[in-house]
């Protein structure tokens, strides 16, 4: 697919410094607010916000299928509803604009001091309101690492797994935004096998490494949505970071699942990089055995590639990589989890929430969680400032960071963070 907007020779007349997340060729979405404007949708460019509800006053959106009430909004959701293709077409007209060999915006100085604010004199919101949030478990190098724990290391895969992209049902309300702390959770754990569990709080914290998907409107309840039409009903792509009680979850989850051990907080980032941005990252999708059924059977390429890491943060401010992964390892694929998810005829709605599932590549650094990095506690890290990890530790700021590169162009995600405060 050729989007305009996707050229690699494109260049801005908006100072993008070196290695950048936020070249032109990404434009990703989000909304922002200042000390002077209400909530809004944005476009980051460089080290720029560009106002989209300024831009449609002063008329530079003219002939798209777009009201100025789409971009005066406090979620994303009024702009993803116009569809895919409104989307799209309205990225390319951006992109146009922040084109050096385009003079409409750039030599208008009065409007460029209404629409270009500089990232550190705003403050980021939730991107979407989120309906529904599902998270599924796609990662085949987790699922192993976490059978061969806990189940029988010969038969780590559960039976299912290599048919079905498993998910399950979580909680929307405790979705929150890069840069707001969570409390350490409470609940029921067993330390001693042999004795009743006791109520505490959480010893085992962890986190998740994910990506998440915000859909566009789906189709009605009853239907299905091919892995063919899927990638035509999700606007774009998040960090994640998917919390895990993982002591709370070892009592719980038998026989129904996670319940108070994941619904307590799951963060993401600020700024959502549309499907469109991340096209030209698209590569093939691990061999699947044995072959899926006709449902999840899907043509070209439905994987991408994106450079994943996780870093730790301390209060002493000496910050730790702890794992290098990769989006491309995943054994199922976006268009997959989205077409299982919908078969049974399930509606899916304008900015519902799709965890990837942990992602963990096949070396022991690529991980992504501590229940693996220091493998159920028996490896411990060793952090930058002499001290170790087994679990996260209260104080501790969890970092995730991501970025495709190709052809000279990087289109990156920013950051997902958050800091975790002792249980209140």
């Amino acid at each position: 697919m050729s989007i305009a907007a996707n050229n690699p020779n494109l260049k801005s007349w908006v100072e993008v410094p070196a290695n950048s997340d936020f070249p032109i060729q990404n434009l990703p979405f989000g909304i922002f607010k200042t000390n002077q404007l209400k909530p809004r949708v944005g476009v980051r460019i460089g080290n720029f916000v560009l106002d989209l509800k300024a831009l449609f006053v002063l008329g530079y959106l003219e002939n798209l299928p777009f009201e100025g009430s789409d971009f005066d909004c406090n979620y994303l959701n009024c702009l993803m509803s116009k569809g895919k293709k409104a989307t799209r077409e309205l990225r390319n007209r951006i992109s146009k604009l922040l084109d050096e060999n385009q003079q409409d915006l750039q030599k208008n100085l009065h409007h460029l001091e209404q629409l270009l604010i500089s990232i550190d004199q705003v403050e980021m919101c939730m991107p979407v309101q989120i309906g529904d949030y599902t998270d599924f478990y796609s990662s085949r190098e987790h699922a192993t690492n976490v059978g061969m724990m806990f189940r029988d290391p010969a038969n780590a895969l559960l039976p299912n797994w290599l048919w079905i992209p498993v998910g399950y049902h979580g909680r929307a309300s405790s979705v929150i935004l890069s840069g707001e702390a969570i409390h350490r959770p409470k609940g029921q754990i067993k330390p001693d096998p042999s004795a009743d569990p006791i109520f505490a709080p959480c010893r085992n914290l962890d986190f998740e490494l994910e990506t998440a998907f915000i859909t566009f409107d789906g189709k009605p309840l009853g239907d299905s949505i091919s892995t063919e039409e899927a990638e035509d009903f999700i606007f774009g792509m998040v960090l994640f970071n998917d919390w895990s009680a993982r002591d709370i979850q070892t009592w719980e989850y038998v026989p129904l699942g996670p319940f108070l051990a994941k619904n307590f907080a799951s963060s993401i980032s600020a700024w959502i990089v549309t499907l469109d941005a991340l096209e030209p990252f698209k590569v093939a999708t691990p061999a699947q055995e044995p072959e899926v059924l006709s449902y999840l059977k899907y043509e070209g390429l439905k994987s991408y590639d994106i450079n994943l890491e996780v870093a730790i943060l301390p209060e002493n401010n000496v910050e730790t990589v702890i794992s290098r992964s990769n989006f491309k390892y995943m054994y199922w694929n976006m268009a997959q989890q989205l077409a299982h998810h919908t078969v049974n005829g399930c509606n899916v709605r304008c900015g519902d929430l799709m965890g990837s599932g942990t992602i963990s590549g096949p070396t022991e650094d690529s991980y992504g969680s501590m229940l693996e990095l220091a493998w159920k506690g028996t490896k411990p890290l060793k952090m930058n400032d002499g001290s170790e990890r087994k679990f996260i530790q209260d104080n501790d700021t969890v970092i995730m960071r991501g970025f495709s590169s190709k052809d000279g162009v990087r289109i990156g995600f920013g950051e997902v963070s958050s800091k975790v405060l002792p249980a209140k």
